[in-house]
């Protein structure tokens, strides 16, 4: 494993309610979606985060779609 993927893989940003499961749901949603679907999951994220940080998140939802970003690349 990469550093990046450690680091996708092992953080979680505004708590802790995914780390803190036994499957994360993203490992879940990477088993059961294909390639193409989980793409677009992390894709769609992406453009969530960053298109309402100024109204809503501020800071963290721009580190929230640099997450994303970083599993994006690391699946990619």
């Amino acid at each position: 494993m990469s550093d990046l993927t450690e680091m996708a893989r092992n953080h979680q940003l505004g708590g802790n309610h995914y780390t803190s499961k036994k499957v994360q749901p993203w490992d879940a949603m990477e088993e059961w979606m294909s390639e193409e679907q989980f793409k677009g999951f992390l894709t769609g994220n992406v453009i969530k985060y960053i298109a309402r940080f100024q109204e809503k998140g501020g800071v963290l939802d721009l580190q929230k779609c640099k997450h994303y970003l970083e599993k994006l690349i690391e699946v990619w």
